[in-house]
């Protein structure tokens, strides 16, 4: 069994079991948290929302909060002396699927 969850703007295919990296959710380390945002749930048989599953939700636990890698984000415009350098690093939350619960 499969479900799509929706979180950080973005949509996120997970299963039991899964390991997944999300944008950063105010959650202590060890909690669990409670997706209510399921746009399908798959299987024998598929639902899919209008635009959410009734009673659908997705329990996982949280691994870890950290940092991703830093990236370097370089704009220039040729003939101008225009030049910028700027860093970037993206909070995330690591979690593991618990369970897919349907209501």
């Amino acid at each position: 069994m499969y479900a799509i969850i929706e979180t950080g703007g973005k949509q996120v295919k997970v299963a039991k079991g899964d390991t997944i990296y999300i944008e950063k959710l105010d959650v202590e380390e060890g909690a669990t948290y409670e997706f209510n945002e399921v746009v399908a749930v798959g299987g024998d048989k598929v639902k899919i929302g209008k635009p959410f599953v009734k009673g659908a939700k997705v329990i996982a636990k949280v691994e870890k909060q950290g940092r991703s890698k830093k990236i370097i984000v370089f704009k220039y415009k040729p003939k101008k002396n225009y030049r910028k350098k700027q860093g970037h690093r993206q909070s995330y939350t690591k979690l593991v699927i618990e369970d897919i619960v349907l209501g």
